[in-house]
């Protein structure tokens, strides 16, 4: 019940508009979803954006030095089974890779954000390691690009209260690590993926 109005709530205060560019939306397999980041709305609505039987077993990633810090964010980010992990202070009994993949072993396509953090003025920043390392973790996961448009004005960063607006979330073409790929070619390949996707950009 909780999930379905969060749902409902989302796509009230984003006006989202999903599409799919070449991605099979009810994709059976194991995925990793990977955006652009500048509103703490953002794992909402591209969780929001997915076909139900999909997104009930996708999770987002999310800092655990933010949203588990009160039990307020605790409970917001565990109605949509986001997953926590660590920033700082990362530890071989505490490794986010290992966690995420753990979590992708046990049937769960996850959302994650590889710029690691939010974007001030909307350009997307160059992505991190995690999402390479990830990769080759888990290397039967497709890995689908996703871009996420306005949700930053809808709701700024350092703001409490969104601003309804119409955004977009657009997926697509789904890409994997490939053999002998060095880091940062897979990273700025990753990257130009989702700006493939921004409005006047040819996939």
């Amino acid at each position: 019940m909780l999930r379905s109005t969060a749902v409902l709530l989302t796509r009230l205060i984003t006006g989202m508009n999903p599409a799919w560019v070449d991605c099979e939306p009810d994709h059976p397999g194991l995925r990793v979803y990977f955006a652009n980041h500048g509103s703490h709305l953002d794992f909402a609505a591209l969780w929001a954006a997915l076909p139900h039987a999909v997104r009930e077993r996708t999770r987002p990633v999310a800092a655990r030095d933010y949203w588990g810090r009160t039990r307020l964010t605790r409970t917001v980010i565990e109605i949509f089974n986001g997953l926590l992990i660590a920033r700082e202070g990362i530890s071989r009994r505490d490794n986010p890779i290992e966690q995420m993949a753990a979590a992708m072993h046990e049937g769960h396509s996850l959302i994650l954000f590889p710029e690691g953090t939010r974007s001030a003025d909307g350009r997307i920043g160059e992505f991190k390691a995690g999402l390479y390392h990830l990769a080759g973790r888990v290397p039967e996961a497709e890995l689908v690009p996703v871009h996420l448009q306005n949700l930053n004005r809808i709701l700024p960063k350092g703001h409490l209260l969104p601003v309804p607006l119409i955004s977009s979330v657009v997926f697509g073409p789904p890409m994997k690590l490939e053999a002998g790929e060095r880091k940062q070619d897979f990273l700025a390949r990753a990257r130009q993926a989702v700006l493939n996707l921004t409005p006047g950009n040819p996939c």
